[in-house]
This record gives C-alpha cells, sequence and structure tokens, in this order.
C-alpha cells in the first residue's frame, strides 16, 4: 500500500508522516452554558464562547440540548458572529436545522467532518483571508419558537498555531 499522506491536509498538532506532535501547541476546551425561557422567539440568538477568528476548531466540540418544545418545530443553527467588525455574522457557519423538539440531544459543532480542525474564519460564507479579531461562537433558534425552555450547552475544543 502507497503512503498518501503528501495529499493530506495538516490540521491538527501532528505533522503528518512522523507521527511527531508539535508540543508547543495545546487544545483549549471551553465550555458555555446556557438557558432558554419557555417562549423564545424564533431568531433568539445566544452568544456561547468568543474565540479567536484563527482558532482551529476540533471535531470533538459538541452542543448539548434540552427537549425545547412539545409542539412546533424549532431548530438549532450554530454560527459565528462579528465581534469586531470583521466579518459579517454567519448565523448557519457551523452546523445548521438541528432538531430540538423532538428530544434532548447532543449534535456536532461542526456538521460537515471535512470541514474539522479549520479555522474558524474558514467556515464564515464570503471570507477568504484571516480578517483578525475575534468571533463570537453563537447558537440560533430558527423556524419555531419554543414553547419548553431549557437548557443548552456548547462544549468548544480548539487550538492555535
Amino acid at each position: 500500500m502507497a503512503d498518501d499522506t503528501g495529499n493530506g491536509t495538516l490540521r491538527s498538532r501532528v505533522q503528518l508522516g512522523t507521527r511527531t506532535a508539535r508540543t508547543a501547541y495545546g487544545t483549549i476546551t471551553m465550555t458555555s452554558t446556557r438557558e432558554v425561557a419557555a417562549a423564545a422567539n424564533a431568531n433568539s440568538q445566544y452568544t456561547m464562547i468568543r474565540i479567536p477568528s484563527n482558532a482551529r476548531i476540533h471535531g470533538l466540540s459538541r452542543l448539548s440540548f434540552d427537549d425545547l418544545a412539545s409542539s412546533g418545530s424549532p431548530t438549532l443553527d450554530i454560527g459565528l458572529k462579528a465581534v469586531d467588525g470583521n466579518v459579517t455574522t454567519d448565523v448557519d457557519a457551523l452546523n445548521d436545522g438541528i432538531d430540538c423538539a423532538a428530544a434532548a440531544g447532543t449534535a456536532n459543532v461542526i456538521k460537515d467532518i471535512a470541514n474539522y480542525g479549520k479555522y474558524a474564519w474558514e467556515h464564515v460564507s464570503g471570507v477568504s483571508t484571516d480578517p483578525g479579531g475575534m468571533l463570537d461562537v453563537i447558537v440560533t433558534i430558527l423556524d419555531a419558537a419554543t414553547n419548553t425552555g431549557g437548557t443548552i450547552t456548547l462544549e468548544l475544543f480548539y487550538s492555535m498555531d
């Protein structure tokens, strides 16, 4: 079998083909919890965590949530919001359409596994270079209002190059 590591995209602390870790870099874990009101309107937005635009978001990152509705079909989107006027807010930059009405659950922060380990700014629609500054990770209720309320918790794993 041929070694195809030369065609991989390096998005981790391990150097491809060497099994050598770059020890100068560590993973940062941040957890944020917010309470959702029983009558939170569609388009209600919750700022969860502030990160640098050049943070690499890891695939271990998760959003946990209670069953937020007994009727209707609210969904949750996970996005990135400008802090320094550096980007246009993208409410579904990381994940979208997470069903929060059927039951309590957990969802990946990043929807597409091909995007694990990318810089935060690379997830924002229309951005082609790092704008610098900070971005807020946000959760937005969409499609319908909640009617039972509950808790949302974001656990974010990221690293800096």
